[in-house]
């Protein structure tokens, strides 16, 4: 079967190559560099030389770490020789002499004899024969200091997918080109209602054969649910941090925090919210997540319950847009992040409110936005509204920026 996978992307590299990058490049500034540093590490102070390792790097993903992070090292591994060549090839072309790519599986990233400060491995698991194998290599090369960012198929928005794979390995659907095209094809005769169809008008997964191929053909797939995904960290000896994306998963953003329902599920541990509000939601399709060590991941993470939290610095993070018209009663701005895919989950703010979000520059803290003689305790409760809708990051760390 591993023969099978590495053949399927030597057929089908995922996602398909590309030779420009300008684009990308363009896209990332330290502004957003900042915030991506201060989401995986709030305590620490802003670095952008960290390590970093690519773990399945597929034909352009590592090259676009290196592109972002230049002053970064940064190490991509993955299973198709055809995705190495590829990011070879872009690491010419644009003079990465920061980025290093090896053709090796991530069950042996341990071969590589070095720790990384950050290791990135997002949509790969899934795909290995072990994947607790997989999990356990990555933990064993990421530093004390180190942060997980780790994507995995969530089943419940995929039921369609696996319906579609069922349908194809019964019939005898290949990866050929012809029977992808005849795939393709078919699809769309599906019935409106079917569950893939929301799927096929929205995710970039179908955009094109390969994707389509690396959806619905793709020899190896599974899925974790909320659960499965904690037992899956917790038995690598990694500790959950955060989701990438947190709203979708809190009993106090979005529509359900206005239902019966809101006291029932504030009652449940934190884990509990977290796996209801999957099965509520029904629709999630990966669940991402930043993890650390197990001895770490208690510092990884910013807290509210005391004033400690006004020294904070918030950070905006990139996607997020406040929006002014055809506002709810009372309202001077509503606050949406545009990474979000569920509709409800809009934040509105009253104008005292608006006049501290439009002070948030990235340097200043919580009181000296707020004031030093402000209420501590509505400062507190809209800079961790904000934080928990995925508005802001913080840069907890105390300290003066270089």
């Amino acid at each position: 079967m591993t023969d099978q996978v590495s053949a399927f992307y030597e057929m089908h590299p995922y996602p398909p190559a590309v030779d420009d990058l300008l684009a990308y490049r363009r896209f990332w500034d330290d502004a957003r560099r900042r915030a991506e540093s201060h989401l995986f590490w709030p305590n620490e102070a802003y670095r952008d030389n960290r390590s970093v390792l690519v773990a399945g790097c597929g034909t352009v993903q590592a090259a676009h770490y290196a592109l972002r992070w230049p002053h970064a090292n940064v190490v991509g591994i993955d299973v198709s020789a055809n995705s190495v060549a590829s990011t070879r090839d872009l690491k010419r072309v644009h003079g990465l002499e920061n980025l290093e790519v090896y053709q090796l599986p991530i069950e042996r990233a341990p071969e590589l004899r070095q720790t990384f400060e950050h290791v990135v491995c997002t949509g790969v698991l899934h795909h290995l024969a072990d994947p607790d194998a997989g999990l356990r290599a990555l933990r064993d090369v990421l530093a004390p200091n180190g942060a997980l960012h780790l994507m995995v198929y969530a089943p419940y928005g995929r039921a369609g997918v696996y319906i579609l794979q069922d349908y194809c390995r019964r019939i005898g659907i290949t990866a050929s080109e012809a029977d992808i095209r005849g795939l393709a094809a078919s699809l769309k005769a599906l019935p409106p209602d079917h569950a893939i169809v929301t799927l096929l008008r929205n995710s970039p997964d179908f955009a094109d054969t390969a994707g389509m191929a690396d959806a619905l053909l793709h020899p190896r797939d599974r899925a974790y649910s909320v659960p499965q995904l904690f037992e899956f960290l917790d038995a690598a000896d990694l500790s959950f941090g955060r989701w990438i994306r947190q709203a979708p998963y809190l009993p106090q953003c979005g529509a359900l925090a206005s239902t019966p329902h809101a006291s029932r599920l504030a009652a449940l541990s934190a884990r509990e919210q977290y796996a209801a509000i999957e099965l509520f939601r029904g629709t999630m399709v990966r669940h991402a997540v930043a993890a650390y060590p197990s001895d770490q991941g208690g510092n990884r993470r910013v807290g509210f319950d005391g004033d400690d939290c006004l020294d904070y610095v918030p950070i905006r993070l990139p996607e997020t847009i406040a929006v002014r018209e055809n506002l709810p009663a009372g309202a001077s701005a509503v606050l949406i992040n545009r990474n979000h895919t569920f509709t409800d989950l809009y934040l509105a703010i009253d104008a005292a409110q608006d006049r501290w979000l439009s002070a948030v520059d990235g340097e200043r803290t919580i009181a000296q936005i707020c004031g030093e003689q402000a209420d501590a305790g509505p400062a507190r409760t809209f800079f961790e509204q904000l934080w928990q809708w995925d508005q802001v990051v913080f840069d907890a760390s105390g300290k003066p920026r270089p």
